[in-house]
């Protein structure tokens, strides 16, 4: 769209005064004007001063994130005019995972919905439990700060608590989809030799009830550096571990090691978090190390800057583990929102399926990909005559007219 022809389109929507008072982005403003005596009238100024004093900005940002830490920074940004060699928050220590599970309270955390129609829900204090069990088996496994552990796991809350589990102690997470194919997997799993790898017996996708175990038999006998199988039964609760060597199942594995005291490892600022990877479009999928300190603050900006995420919204995203977005979407937590997550098929058992979801699980931020909303549009879907629309304030796409769904009548 030129930006002529922009200057002429009508805003879908713009918020009344009211919404614009009590936006995340107001308290940050005025924040920023009582710490610095800034202020600025038009959000292209708010943004510009970001960009020119970057310092400044993410101090702020620190700040209004309420990020925990053991020890502040010695300086916010050190070597500013080199790149690579710039470091950002030298001195401090954190955990990512300790910044997750700040909220301890009986409210939802998440809510866990399968193609098959299974629903579960998950308490922040039962989240706190269950990552403190799964660290605690992961420690007596011998993983250390720095070693890696792997997921080839659908969209579930055990996915979650074994990243927390992972990051609570310094290791470092990756992950893949379970629909990924054995060279898939080989080729990125196999750079990072893993020492432990969570994942599921199969999934649902389009009506289908789909065998992981043979792939992960395989896998497991490829990559020589995995020592354990943790097993989650999602679509067989019968599985025999007997077919995979040196195999626990999720279950035992928590109830072996049992709760405890979650131990959270200061590290510094850019200690790595994940591992995740190119699209492998020319060669081998490249290795991307996002770090701890990095990934928390970046999207702490866009969830409460960007999105205005509170703690009464509930945030989804339609992700697999094997996409970014996924990572996105799980740090929800530490605005102490509640996630809805989703395994399987968007369009089954019917075009709307994710559209039924958001009505009926209230979602407040609702995210897809705009490859989603094309196919949608395509189904002929009118949605303003067939839902109740009303719970969401934010819809998340990339480069998709979704006013057409949602207003057309």
């Amino acid at each position: 769209m030129s930006a002529d022809n922009r200057s002429d389109r009508t805003p879908l929507w713009v918020p009344d005064e009211h919404s614009i008072q009590q936006s995340n982005l107001t308290s940050f403003h005025e924040k920023v004007k009582s710490d610095l005596g800034l202020e600025f009238d038009r959000y292209h100024k708010l943004h510009e001063w970001s960009v020119c004093h970057p310092e400044q900005f993410w101090k702020q940002v620190w700040e209004f994130g309420e990020i925990r830490c053991s020890k502040k920074w010695d300086t916010v940004l050190e070597n500013r005019d080199k790149f690579p060699g710039a470091k950002w928050f030298p001195g401090a220590r954190l955990n990512f995972a300790e910044n997750l599970l700040r909220d301890r309270s009986n409210r939802i955390a998440i809510i866990s919905l399968l193609e098959n129609g299974t629903r579960r829900t998950v308490s922040y204090s039962e989240l706190y439990e269950q990552v403190a069990a799964c660290a605690k088996g992961l420690r007596q496994l011998g993983v250390i700060s720095g070693d890696r552990v792997a997921g080839f796991m659908p969209n579930i809350p055990e996915t979650i608590v074994a990243m927390l589990a992972t990051s609570s102690i310094g290791a470092v997470w990756s992950s893949c989809s379970p629909d990924f194919g054995i060279n898939g997997v080989m080729d990125r799993f196999g750079q990072i030799t893993p020492k432990v790898l969570f994942a599921s017996d199969g999934y649902f996708y389009n009506g289908k009830t789909l065998n992981s175990l043979p792939k992960l038999k395989e896998i497991c006998s490829r990559i020589e550096s995995i020592e354990q199988l943790v097993l989650i039964p999602v679509t067989d609760q019968r599985i025999r571990i007997s077919e995979i060597p040196n195999t626990i199942l999720f279950e035992h594995f928590s109830k072996t090691y049992g709760p405890s005291d979650l131990c959270f490892e200061q590290l510094p600022f850019d200690h790595p978090l994940y591992i995740m990877y190119s699209s492998g479009t020319t060669g081998v999928p490249k290795c991307i190390v996002h770090s701890g300190g990095g990934s928390l603050i970046q999207h702490l900006k866009e969830h409460q800057l960007h999105t205005n995420l509170k703690p009464e919204d509930v945030l989804f995203f339609f992700t697999t583990c094997g996409w970014m977005m996924w990572n996105w979407l799980v740090t929800g937590l530490a605005s102490k929102a509640t996630l809805v997550l989703y395994d399987g098929s968007p369009f089954y058992p019917k075009p709307e399926s994710l559209i039924d979801i958001a009505v009926q699980e209230e979602i407040s931020v609702f995210g897809v990909s705009a490859k989603y909303i094309a196919a949608l549009k395509k189904s002929d879907a009118r949605l303003v005559r067939t839902h109740d629309l009303r719970s969401l304030h934010t819809i998340l796409s990339t480069g998709s007219p979704l006013s057409e769904l949602v207003t057309s009548t």
